[in-house]
């Protein structure tokens, strides 16, 4: 039994693994990250488990989703092999007498791949059984076709190895035995060291057996007696070699990119993931490759040196607004302009127009003498996808439950990301509909549409095209532009929405002035200094700050800013109605920052960041024309479309030990969200106040998670199947159907 035992522990991939695990624990980091993401112990609230396990393409989910995913996983699996092949191959120099040493390395290496993807098979099987209850034989076939995507990619790699990797047999024939057996050479795969074959004879590591092509074991024979320059040599070939397949790999990853704007070649978000957790491999182990323990300092001085050559303008393509001007006189932004902005005059002029607009808007929901209407503001909130299918199908059922009277009084859309995605293509089709376009813009098909697929468009052009800085260009409004996931993501938009938002901002002109539509506020937040930029086809002057500090000479702060007024001289009429939703909705990291004409520069986020309610805009849009709502119509009804938990459990603040308790007063800066919902009560309590009992009434939609196991749908530009029924069938809850009923 002990040796047994023995064997197994000196066998060639037990040596590996635990050299793996002494000396290469920065490359099996990316297992550790992906196991977490596939599992959902990483980024469940934003969904990634379900990109892994449950793989879109082409808008279906079936054989060639999974094919791909599991291509991905070969080619992962491979470029791991590759880079220990590079760093740990001079441990065993007995592979350099093998014949194929590589095919051997990668066999015998196979253990770490095997756990992983046997997990990663468990996890689909279990996922599409237990959610998705699908069928045995339709998880079976998933399974089969990553196992065979997998297989096949590995296959490739495996003919090219064959073909042109040189062993013994070749070398065997250009060298003669060696007069002296004791001949220094450098080591392979770490430059400027230095090893005596002789001397190590089987290897550093102690390895008694290995495994074939037919995984039977055999025995490592002593190498004492080969020319040591020759050994040396086939290690050398067989490195060139893997460097210049992952070469190849990324030149083929760069010609993807090209082809971004064709959806066949859009391949599943999971295996956009896998491959850049591919080249972070092949990346980190030619570091290690060429600089050993000099790695750490070279990887600085990389990143210095990266981010001082991205400072020229050459080599830093920032995202921008399509449509404004960029080669004219920048906008100044400083406190002395946005004063300017926001004069006594200009502020009375903006709030005159929009008045009239407003009165235009109630010709839409005319009333008797005896009684005025009830008016309508919407507010939804962000949330990816989610919250765009959520807000769509609960102002569809609304507006169909009160035949049509609920888009009629409303006055103004305003909230953040995903919500406004789907409030904005609904107020399109609103549109369409009053010009007798379509018969409604209730029809549940467009929810199909809201809830299609963005994220896969997303991550292969930031895995293909903008990790290796955007080179392509697409023309709009008469400019050039970089191509990246910023103008993939309004282009992938675009298509699910058939095309009826691509439009300029400014084309809504005219419909909200004379009230055929409701006016739609888009809010991004300023990175800079935290202000709201808020986006109208309108001048909005009235915006910047509260109606008690008109007039009184910065008494009170500046909290906004008017888009159309700070960017007259930019080409203004011209940004896109696409960008403008874009820059609604730029998650960091998920989507580009958008970089504005201004001195100095400003850049926008995502309008989460300052109001994911879009409760701020209403609730200083109510406070504005508080005189008009009282004496033109009897009311305000605010409707709250909310994608997440109104009231969450408070977790326990638990015993924690001294490194935990230093963080743990930073564990506020976490609740973003929750401290907006209290400071947005206490504003809506205000606005109660203000108008009264009578004129303000507060209506709330809060989506719950209905399905079994109550797992809330994520956030994120891609939604399950089962996560797009969950939030459908949300609106049966009892507290959404009771204010369904008012």
């Amino acid at each position: 039994m002990r040796k047994t035992l023995q064997h197994i522990y000196h066998s060639f991939p037990v040596q590996l693994l635990l050299l793996h695990l002494r000396s290469n624990l920065l490359l099996l980091s990316p297992w550790v990250v992906l196991l977490l993401m596939m599992s959902g112990r990483l980024g469940r609230k934003l969904g990634l488990q379900y990109l892994f396990l449950d793989p879109e393409y082409m808008g279906e989910v079936g054989f060639a989703s999974f094919f791909l995913n599991g291509m991905a996983l070969g080619g992962f699996f491979m470029s791991w092999n590759l880079t220990t092949y590079l760093l740990t191959a001079h441990h065993f120099p007995f592979l350099a007498s093998l014949s194929r040493p590589f095919s051997k390395f990668s066999l015998n290496n196979l253990l770490l791949p095997l756990v992983f993807g046997g997990f990663y098979l468990f996890l689909i099987g279990y996922f599409q059984q237990a959610y998705q209850v699908l069928p045995l034989s339709a998880i079976l076939i998933h399974l089969l076709s990553l196992v065979l995507g997998a297989l096949t990619l590995i296959a490739g790699y495996s003919l090219y190895f064959n073909f042109t990797n040189r062993d013994i047999s070749y070398y065997g024939k250009r060298y003669a035995p060696p007069p002296n057996l004791v001949d220094l050479h450098f080591l392979p795969g770490r430059r400027g060291m230095e090893v005596d074959y002789i001397k190590l004879d089987q290897s550093r590591l102690k390895v008694w057996t290995y495994l074939n092509e037919r995984l039977r074991p055999r025995l490592v024979r002593s190498v004492a007696h080969y020319e040591s320059r020759m050994l040396l040599d086939i290690f050398r070939q067989n490195h060139l070699n893997a460097l210049a397949l992952q070469l190849i790999s990324m030149m083929m990853l760069l010609l993807l990119g090209y082809l971004v704007d064709w959806e066949l070649f859009r391949i599943p978000a999971a295996a956009s993931i896998i491959i850049l957790f591919s080249l972070l491999v092949a990346v980190m182990g030619a570091l290690t490759y060429w600089f050993a323990e000099w790695r750490a300092i070279v990887i600085i001085l990389l990143l210095v040196g990266i981010n001082f050559i991205t400072t020229f303008p050459a080599f830093h393509h920032v995202n921008l607004a399509y449509g404004l001007r960029y080669d004219t006189i920048q906008a100044p932004y400083n406190y002395s302009a946005l004063q300017d902005l926001c004069r006594e005059e200009r502020i009375t002029q903006d709030k005159i127009a929009t008045q009239a607009i407003l009165d235009n808007r109630l010709k839409f929901a005319p009333y008797s003498l005896r009684r005025k209407p009830k008016v309508v503001i919407l507010c939804a909130s962000g949330g990816g996808l989610k919250a765009a299918t959520w807000s769509m199908k609960v102002l569809q059922t609304a507006d169909s439950l009160s035949q049509g009277k609920l888009l009629d009084r409303t006055i103004l859309m305003t909230g953040a990301s995903g919500g406004m995605l789907g409030m904005a293509y609904l107020r399109e089709l609103y549109w369409l509909q009053q010009q007798d376009i379509i018969p409604s813009s209730n029809n549940p098909a467009y929810i199909e549409d809201i809830s299609s697929d963005i994220l896969n468009a997303l991550a292969f052009t930031y895995v293909s095209n903008d990790l290796f800085l955007p080179w392509r260009r697409f023309e709009y409004a008469d400019q050039y532009w970089f191509l990246d996931r910023g103008y993939v993501f309004e282009e992938q938009f675009n298509n699910n929405t058939h095309g009826i938002l691509n439009k300029p901002v400014v084309a809504y002109r005219q419909a909200e002035e004379t009230g055929q539509i409701p006016m739609l506020y888009l809010t991004p937040a300023i990175v800079n200094d935290g202000r709201q930029m808020v986006i109208s086809p309108h001048p909005v002057a009235f915006m910047m700050q509260p109606p008690t500090g008109v007039g009184k000479n910065g008494r009170y702060e500046i909290d906004a800013v008017d888009f159309r007024a700070l960017l007259a001289a930019q080409q203004v009429d011209s940004l896109r109605f696409l960008t403008a939703l874009r820059m609604n909705a730029t998650f960091p990291y998920v989507l580009p920052t958008v970089h504005l004409p201004t001195t100095p520069g400003v850049s926008l986020v995502d309008a989460g960041f300052r109001d994911n309610y879009g409760i701020q805009a209403a609730t200083r849009f109510i406070h504005v024309y508080r005189d008009w709502i009282l004496s033109q119509t009897s009311g305000v009804i605010l409707v709250q479309i909310s994608s997440s938990e109104k009231i969450e459990q408070i977790p326990a603040n638990t015993s924690r030990g001294i490194i935990e308790s230093i963080f743990n007063p930073l564990g506020i800066a976490g609740k973003v969200l929750a401290v907006q919902e209290l400071t947005h009560d206490n504003n809506l309590g205000l606005i109660n106040d203000l108008l009264g009992e009578k004129h303000f009434h507060l209506i709330r939609f809060i989506y719950h998670p209905v399905n079994d196991n109550k797992l809330e749908a994520s956030v994120s530009f891609h939604l399950t199947a089962q996560e797009k029924q969950d939030v459908l069938r949300a609106l049966q809850l009892e507290n959404n159907r009771k204010v369904c009923s008012t």
